[in-house]
């Protein structure tokens, strides 16, 4: 659906993204990024709101900018907000369906779908201006999805949401792109991304460090030792069987002696062959973690290499 080329943009001496070339297609992508990264102007570049000052952007294959053929078909949520505050929430979704050119009965139908869809049915009667900052980044999402469009970009959705309404907009979030839509949620909270997808696009000073599944991130820096923490009541005895592995770098006793950290090249295959040591041996396991086997580690490695 979307297809980006060796795109730059800069703003003066400034540049918001650098030699950017990706495809996006249906399902949740993340951009994924510091603050600065360039994830806002990325989306900007794809809405039609900034035109490359290098490179190509398309949009089912036409260039975005100032194109109405493409923004039908694409739902927005900016970062910012810039309400109707005297509006009430149902009044202003239901405005912007108008602006789609839907006639009154439909347009009142879709917005008051959409406001359901993302749990703010009892509250929609309510003024803009009275909303807490959860209830209006819900609002800008019933706003953007009214028009069922095919592409739905969402600039760092999940700010100002309690634990409970992140989950219930990841779940709104799930439920579009298994409708065959295509998500790009924009966050610089890792442990967020996790839960959403496993598609990143990871961006960083504006330019792409790396894309595709997380697993296919995790495998650029298999090549590093991937740190291994088991907890066991025999841990002197489970490292002297690890280390009889060929891929197994080191083992380290930890300070509370229930603990060992080992050290792989290929972690796969010691994730594989770990559960065969322990019933053959009989060697105790109480607890299995990687502080590797996360994005947090992968973008820093990334970020420092």
């Amino acid at each position: 659906m979307i297809a980006l080329e060796a795109v730059s943009r800069w703003y003066g001496q400034v540049i918001g993204v650098n030699d950017v070339s990706c495809e996006i297609g249906a399902g949740v992508t993340a951009l994924l990024g510091q603050n600065g990264a360039g994830k806002s102007t990325l989306m900007r570049l794809i809405t039609g709101q900034l035109r490359p000052t290098t490179g190509s952007v398309k949009v089912f294959g036409m260039d975005p900018f100032a194109n109405p053929e493409v923004y039908k078909r694409l739902g927005y949520c900016p970062d910012m907000d810039a309400f109707p505050e005297h509006l009430s929430g149902e009044e202003f979704v239901f405005r912007t369906a108008c602006l789609s050119g839907y006639p009154d009965t439909e347009a009142r139908f879709r917005s008051r779908e959409s406001i359901g869809l993302v749990g703010m049915t009892d509250r929609a009667d309510k003024v803009l201006k009275s909303y807490s900052k959860g209830m209006r980044q819900r609002i800008k999402l019933a706003q953007a999805i009214v028009h069922d469009p095919d592409i739905l970009l969402l600039d760092e959705p999940l700010n100002g949401l309690d634990p409970v309404g992140r989950r219930q907009f990841m779940d709104v979030l799930g439920h579009l792109a298994a409708a065959g839509k295509a998500v790009i949620v924009s966050s610089h909270v890792l442990f967020e991304v996790e839960q959403m997808t496993r598609s990143i696009l990871l961006l960083h000073r504006g330019r792409l460090l790396a894309g595709g599944d997380l697993g296919t991130i995790r495998s650029l820096i298999d090549r590093h030792p991937h740190r291994i923490r088991i907890e066991s009541s025999e841990p002197r005895r489970l490292a002297a069987h690890l280390m009889c592995l060929p891929f197994v770098l080191s083992t380290q006793l930890g300070v509370d002696g229930r603990s060992l950290e080992v050290q792989t090249r290929e972690p796969d295959r010691f994730y594989g062959e770990l559960p065969r040591l322990v019933l053959e041996e009989g060697v105790p396991i109480v607890g299995l973690e990687s502080p590797d086997n996360n994005l947090e580690s992968v973008f820093q490695y990334l970020v420092e290499r």
